[in-house]
């Protein structure tokens, strides 16, 4: 791959630059990996819940929603970061217009 944390973007093999873009931008594994810990910590919270632990489930429930709204949030500004990379390409490489 090309250096993708630079250019994740596919340019040329799809008409769908973004299909798969989780996958080649490894920038977005830390906030994927906090929404993984946040459904942990959901399923966690529901079984406090189920088993009467009422002192848990404050606890759980408070870090699950800020563990899935932070790695939300990381996903977000990656994917930010991306449509700016995107940008910037579409500037650097103007499509010549068909003449009528």
């Amino acid at each position: 791959m090309k250096g993708a944390h630079r250019d994740p973007v596919d340019h040329s093999r799809t008409c769908q630059p973004h299909a798969g873009e989780s996958f080649i931008d490894t920038l977005w594994l830390p906030g994927l990996g906090l929404i993984m810990l946040g459904t942990a910590m959901i399923a966690g919270f529901v079984a406090a819940t189920a088993y009467g632990r009422t002192d848990l489930q404050l606890t759980l429930g408070l870090i699950a929603g800020a563990l899935v709204t932070a790695g939300a949030i990381l996903v977000a500004v990656e994917h930010h970061r991306v449509k700016r990379v995107e940008r910037q390409w579409d500037a650097d490489h103007p499509v010549p217009r068909a003449r009528a």
